[in-house]
């Protein structure tokens, strides 16, 4: 029998995913106080998933959908490149990338809903 290899909510990443969901960012928290308990459009989404050895700040597997948001220091080049490699190797395993600005998440809220209704095709 030829079986997958896991690659969600890894064992490993357990204690540091436990410990992003109690310390959210303030964004994360606005826009998590959005999505929780499937209240957007029924819609199952999880904060701070793992991925591979990466964890995604929302992650919606119906969809295949990975939300990131995202503070200061990923304006810095070396984060830019590390969030660059990261993205290719989820995007080719078929997952879609929406990045917001944290600023944004605050200012915008509305467009970013209706950003993930667009993608998951809800009318």
């Amino acid at each position: 029998m030829n079986r997958r290899k896991p690659i969600h909510n890894l064992k490993p990443l357990e204690n540091n995913r436990k410990q992003l969901r109690k310390r959210l960012t303030a964004a994360e928290a606005f826009l998590w106080n959005e999505l929780k308990n499937q209240q957007f459009h029924g819609l199952k989404i999880r904060r701070q998933h793992s991925i591979k050895n990466y964890i995604v700040d929302f992650y919606c597997a119906q969809h295949k959908l990975i939300i990131e948001l995202d503070g200061n220091y990923h304006d810095e080049p070396l984060q830019q490149e590390k969030d660059e490699a990261r993205d290719q190797e989820l995007i080719d395993m078929d997952l879609t990338i929406m990045r917001y600005e944290n600023t944004y998440i605050f200012e915008e809220l509305d467009h970013v809903l209706e950003d993930i209704k667009k993608h998951c095709a809800i009318e």
